[in-house]
């Protein structure tokens, strides 16, 4: 029997006719027509989840609430945080476990099923999904976000996005953004530099934005290099609007303003949630008073009619009486995704599990699952699927059950509870003990302070393998966790937090209904003293440095050839994949890498096929290698395809700091592919054409920047030839006086003892030089 969940979809919206007439009407005649307040008034929220109407101009209300895993529209009081009851809502996998699955079709079809729901619940924008990058393993909201990488967030980030969208209701691009951390999120300044805050920080925003043109942008609570998030135009309007196209929106996070006559002219369109008309009084006042040019306020109502224009266009029309949503079908794609996320970490055979298996399960979240983290994103779901319940479905008979530890993350070991685990694991032919992070241990909010398990855990693991080394550790956590125990065990399974099918998922993939497929988007280090930002985070004194640069998990890794607990990408599976007949082409709209994939294995699975592109001998800093594209490809036994992966020329730039743009370095690109970053099967080189960097020669331009210039170059070493006889005498080899002068500013020739040049000399061949350009 399929449960249909019926939902009055047309709750509030204006009759059939006036309904189209709104929507077809020019935004800019519409606002034409409204008084400054009214203008002021489109531009806050009416409530805590609610845009405000003009009744007058028959602009209505919209709804806008909470996701991103699912829709969380909150009955009665409203709050940020999850504290007031939600209506029943499918909660998905969390984007820890989606961002696993490293597939952009599976993260469509969840966002349209997300769409489905929200239009159902008469919503017209649902706040997600998070792209933000995890800097730190610490961060209290990594569950909310996708990966260490990118492309990763950028790729599976505009899926979701166009999924959502697909069903008329408007997504939230988040939080934008270097909003890395919770502690002191509403004030810290997120202090990084230019290129690491367009390669890794904007570079999945960008890709989000120009791919899918999210209705909304949200802006993040905390400042960026000094300035709030909320009243940056170099953020809002240069490079969101002018440089990426962005057509949208842009709304404050829940309390994000700091001051709204500064953050509407930057490009900050809605404030949310209401000030009661306090803000809204200020901006009246600021254009009063010519603070304040009254064509700003003009661009931000007119966007938010257009966003209301967008959302009345997407709602069920009058003559749809009841929108619903299948909660059946809802519940088993989250239980597909949640599946396709699992890693399985290790394995040493005994995996997959076999239905006649003699197998006991230990830890309460086997009982009492953990399948979501806590703060603004908390879904009220619509059923909840245990480990216990569903092992015993596939098993066909239920398993020996101890809970082994309780749900206080602070609590002892308890000596009753650790002998009942023992006894109970001692008569199984394969243990499954079930551990995690307690609720209490990640939330928006607060940031983590250590990557353990709870202690209690840990011992009990320790009792358990004293009395039966066959066993397996399935994972519940939102981030990742130091693993110490991961060579002493026969298999570790990650399976993230899954959303309410959660545990069906973990299920499936232990007993072999389905091949594990998912792979690590984040780095698994041995210890936190290991990681990128140990010695950064999270600041002090309402600033973080994002000090270790360019360098955000693999890179960090494989840039010092350090040893990881699991590398970026890692995951096995049930069968095994070989590479071969890779060929690499370049062209002007970037790479393609083409290979043959062959399942050698038994067993059908899905492999993730993962590109890499490193270029030896850059002139700019460089991890090793850097993930540009990914594709993944499921197979029978035996059976061999070819796999296309496509490399944008966008994705090869630097971001180069003397000129503010992005530019291709030229030279010989090595592209490997593989199964992680540091599984890489298969390798070429192909050649890239570079971007033409000219930059004026001045006295301060060094003899080497004079000499490594197409143009220049020649002139210079026309011009300066046999100059440089007294000055050798200085160092001991002509190599030696080579490296010494290519540093050397040009302009400090003059008077230099043995250069008999001067000041016009120089001058006269700067001028000749870039006249030749």
């Amino acid at each position: 029997m399929t449960d249909t969940i019926d939902r009055p979809g047309t709750a509030g919206q204006p009759a059939a006719e006036a309904s189209a007439a709104f929507a077809s009407r020019d935004a800019g005649e519409i606002v034409a027509s409204l008084t400054p307040e009214e203008k002021a008034s489109l531009t806050s929220g009416a409530s805590f989840w609610t845009t405000k109407a003009v009744e007058r101009a028959g602009i209505p209300s919209i709804v806008l609430t909470d996701g991103p895993h699912g829709v969380r529209l909150q009955q009665g009081s409203s709050d940020h945080l999850g504290l007031a009851d939600s209506v029943p809502a499918t909660c998905f996998p969390p984007a820890v476990a989606l961002g696993s699955a490293w597939d952009p079709e599976l993260a469509e079809r969840v966002g349209r099923a997300l769409g489905e729901e929200a239009r159902a619940e008469g919503v017209g924008v649902l706040l997600g999904p998070g792209v933000n990058i995890k800097r730190s393993p610490l961060c209290g909201r990594n569950f909310e976000y996708l990966s260490e990488d990118p492309i990763v967030s950028g790729v599976v980030g505009a899926a979701l996005v166009r999924g959502l969208q697909s069903q008329g209701v408007g997504a939230s691009l988040k939080h934008f953004a270097a909003n890395n951390q919770e502690s002191d999120r509403m004030r810290a300044s997120s202090d990084v530099d230019p290129r690491p805050l367009r390669e890794i920080y904007l570079r999945g925003f960008h890709r989000v934005v120009e791919d899918a043109q999210p209705w909304t942008v949200m802006c993040s609570y905390n400042r960026i290099n000094g300035v709030y998030a909320s009243e940056d135009p170099w953020l809002l309007t240069k490079v969101l609007r002018d440089e990426w196209g962005f057509e949208g929106l842009v709304v404050s996070d829940w309390g994000a303003v700091n001051d709204r006559v500064a953050g509407l002219p930057a490009g900050l369109d809605l404030e949310m949630p209401s000030s009661d008309g306090r803000t809204d009084a200020q901006l009246i006042a600021a254009v009063r008073e010519g603070r304040l040019d009254e064509s700003a306020l003009d661009l931000a109502a007119r966007r938010a009619v257009e966003l209301a224009q967008k959302a009345v266009a997407g709602a069920p029309s009058p003559d749809e009486p009841v929108a619903t949503y299948d909660a059946d079908a809802h519940h088993a794609l989250a239980r597909e995704a949640a599946a396709r996320g699992v890693v399985l970490l290790e394995n040493d055979g005994v995996l997959p599990l076999a239905a006649s298996q003699r197998v006991a399960v230990i830890g309460e979240f086997a009982r009492t699952p953990r399948y979501q983290g806590a703060g603004s994103s908390l879904i009220n779901p619509t059923r909840l699927d245990t480990a216990l319940a569903e092992i015993e479905r596939l098993a066909g008979t239920a398993p020996a059950f101890a809970p082994g530890f309780t749900l206080d993350a602070k609590a002892a070991a308890d000596p009753a509870l650790l002998a009942e685990a023992v006894a109970v694991a001692g008569g199984a032919e394969v243990v499954l003990v079930f551990l995690g992070l307690p609720a209490a241990a990640e939330s928006e909010g607060f940031d983590r302070e250590h990557l353990s398990l709870p202690t209690a855990q840990l011992e009990l693991l320790e009792a358990v393998r004293a009395v039966n080394p066959n066993v397996v550790v399935v994972l519940a956590n939102g981030s990742v966790v130091e693993l110490p125990f991961a060579a002493e065990v026969r298999a570790v399974v990650e399976g993230w937090l899954g959303g309410q099918a959660g545990a069906g998922g973990v299920a499936d993939v232990l007993y072999g209904v389905v091949n594990p497929s998912g792979r690590l988007a984040e780095t698994i280090p041995l210890r936190l003293e290991d990681t990128p930002a140990y010695l950064d985070f999270p600041g002090e004194f309402g600033h973080v440095r994002y000090g270790e640069g360019l360098f955000v998990g693999y890179r960090w890794y494989d840039a010092r050839d350090a040893a990881v607990q699991y590398p970026f990408g890692h995951g096995l599976s049930y069968t095994t994949f070989a590479y071969s007949g890779l060929e690499v082409s370049s062209d002007a709209a970037g790479l393609v890498a083409r290979l043959t994939v062959t399942n050698t294995g038994e067993r059908a699975g899905r492999e993730v096929v993962q590109l890499y592109t490193g270029l030896a001998d850059s002139k700019v800093a460089r991890a090793p290698r850097e993930l540009k594209g990914f594709a993944s490809v499921e197979l029978a036994p035996g059976e061999s395809r070819e796999v296309s992966v496509r490399v944008r020329r966008e994705d090869l730039a630097y971001w180069d700091v003397r000129v503010d743009r992005w530019v291709v370095e030229g030279g010989e690109y090595l592209v490997s592919l593989g199964a992680s970053s540091r599984d890489l099967r298969v390798s070429a080189s192909v050649a890239v054409a570079g971007d033409e960097v000219l930059l004026p020669l001045t006295l301060e331009s060094s003899i080497g920047d004079l000499m490594g210039d197409p143009v220049a170059g020649p002139i210079v070493m026309e011009a300066l030839g046999g100059l440089f006889g007294g000055a050798a005498s200085v160092m001991p080899d002509e190599e030696g006086m080579e490296k010494m002068m290519a540093s050397f500013p040009i302009g400090r020739l003059v008077g230099f003892p043995g250069v008999p040049v001067t000041r016009e000399q120089i001058e006269q061949l700067l001028a000749a030089a870039n006249a030749g350009r």
